[in-house]
């Protein structure tokens, strides 16, 4: 397989102005509220190398943390994010926000993964993710 086959990109449309949805994912309580994160796990530092952790529950209550680095930062715009991996690596995922004007927001998630599973995993998770944002941010 070629990196391009392990490539996803998902993207959505809220209903809801770009600075309401770049607060989702930068501000620590409206990121808690919708990420599926462990009341109190979640420290997020938006700025280029700034850090960010949480703890991910499952709905079996399995509990995983999540850490990383905040690569580029261009607000209401990008996030590009590094994600530690067991062993050491770093998985790059990439936020994309345009602003539709009448309070409406495009959000793309695209990553490039190293193996299929990876790829399955994240395309998978950034799906959910995106969904429970737009339920947040529909109820916001």
């Amino acid at each position: 397989m070629s990196a391009n086959d392990l490539t996803y990109t998902l993207t959505v449309e809220a209903d809801a102005p770009v600075a309401a949805v770049w607060a989702a994912w930068t501000e620590d309580a409206p990121y808690e509220a919708w990420s599926y994160s462990k009341p109190g796990s979640v420290s997020i530092d938006p700025t280029p190398n700034g850090r960010y952790t949480a703890t991910v529950v499952t709905p079996d209550g399995q509990e995983f943390p999540i850490t990383g680095r905040y690569i580029e930062v261009v607000e209401h715009e990008r996030l590009v994010m590094g994600m530690d991996t067991p062993g050491g690596g770093e998985e790059v995922m990439r936020l994309d926000l345009v602003d539709l004007g009448e309070d409406r927001t495009r959000l793309t998630i695209s990553q490039t993964c190293a193996t299929k599973d990876e790829y399955d995993m994240a395309k998978e998770g950034s799906q959910m993710l995106l969904d429970s944002c737009l339920a947040y941010l529909a109820k916001a």
